[in-house]
């Protein structure tokens, strides 16, 4: 019998990992900080690791380094469930010696089963590259219906209360006065969107899941640096905590990359880069453009899903072709998001009058970008879906 060793500080979605393996026949140990991960690596000799990679008292690639650090364990399988959003752990991951690297927000728990039946030569058609998983069938096919069910009606029951603690704690982080406070405020949120994003994926709802995992990253970093706060990135974090019940209804695969048409339009071309790189964060496609004009021909030609615009460039400044794309019947509800270094009271009133939904000053965080492009792409698509 194959023994499995989870490390999780999830206690939640370590339980359930480890009742599913149990069920399929392994024996199956949980660490919920690196630490202990690594003295039952030492204890319990497991055939397989499955890490999360934020971890208490030892990440999970300081792990992964410890032992890939020791000959016996050169070849021990360590298979990584975690956040693909914080992308620049991923990739030391890969390079300390992961064997492979699974995004939490969207692989179901059978997917994760096949995952390490694969790895351990269980099965033979599985395929054998180490990458990302991407998801391959919808949950609803997992014989495990019950399973399934069960975990979905938990998920609905808890989801409430999760959202009101969320809801409580961008209120508090508003009025939060020293970094002290903030720093105390961002980690219990990021534990509990840490959870969320994990349970969202056992039962299935993986939209949900996926808009979680970029807020799950994006607190993430302004934990670790308080100073990026302000009524900008509080903005954002109400607005994705106020979209995630819109997801909760949505069980099939999760849209990864999100299937959207985004317009960037921005004369300086280090600025519009910064925005299509931040888009890409949020694993959404775009189409940058420097000249106003052409960006509305290709409006008036095309649709798209959403819109960035700077607001000082020459020929046709920010403001004036907003007016314009609203006076396009296919563009009078696109949303449209202002990015700029204007960031005075009046460029922020014409904004808003020209028809603009929403307003970003530069600089930014690449990762409050994401998460503003993901809340309204996945509107739009439930708005498109109820018609």
């Amino acid at each position: 019998m194959k023994k499995i060793l989870i490390v999780e500080d999830d206690l939640i979605v370590a339980n359930i990992y480890r009742n599913k393996l149990v069920v399929e026949g392994f024996t199956v140990e949980t660490a919920n900080n690196g630490e202990h991960g690594w003295e039952l690596i030492q204890s319990f000799h497991p055939d397989l690791v499955i890490l999360d990679l934020l971890l208490p008292k030892i990440t999970g690639v300081e792990l992964i380094k410890k032992v890939r650090s020791e000959p016996a364990l050169e070849k021990l399988p360590l298979v990584v469930l975690s956040n693909t959003y914080l992308s620049n752990l991923v990739q030391d991951a890969w390079k300390a010696g992961a064997t492979k690297c699974l995004s939490k927000a969207n692989c179901s728990p059978k997917q994760v089963i096949e995952t390490v039946r694969a790895t351990l030569g269980l099965v033979t058609d599985a395929n054998p590259r180490s990458t990302v998983v991407e998801p391959r069938a919808k949950l609803t096919a997992d014989p495990n219906a019950g399973f399934q069910t069960q975990m979905r009606n938990s998920f609905t029951t808890n989801f409430p209360d999760t959202l009101a603690a969320l809801r409580t704690s961008i209120k508090s982080l508003a009025k939060a006065s020293t970094d002290e406070e903030r720093l105390s405020l961002t980690q219990e949120m990021y534990r509990r969107v840490h959870s969320l994003t994990g349970s969202a994926a056992i039962a299935g709802a993986l939209q949900l899941a996926h808009l979680s995992e970029a807020l799950e990253a994006l607190i993430m970093e302004l934990h670790e640096k308080p100073a990026t706060i302000n009524a900008s990135t509080l903005r954002t974090l109400a607005a994705a905590v106020d979209s995630l019940p819109t997801l909760l209804d949505k069980t099939g695969p999760a849209t990864n990359p999100v299937n959207a048409n985004i317009l960037v339009v921005d004369d300086e071309a280090i600025s519009r880069r910064a925005v299509t790189h931040a888009l890409e964060r949020a694993k959404l496609k775009s189409v940058g453009v420097d000249d106003p004009n052409t960006a509305l021909k290709m409006l008036s030609q095309s649709n798209y899903d959403l819109v960035f615009l700077d607001v000082d460039m020459p020929g046709m400044n920010g403001h004036e072709l907003c007016t314009r794309l609203r006076a396009l019947p296919q563009h009078k509800k696109t949303p449209v998001v202002f990015v700029t270094g204007l960031n005075d009271f009046q460029n922020r009133a014409n904004s808003t009058m020209s028809g603009g939904n929403d307003f970003i000053a530069k600089p930014f965080p690449f990762l409050e970008l994401a998460v503003k492009s993901l809340v309204y792409v996945l509107r739009g698509k439930q708005t498109v879906g109820r018609r």
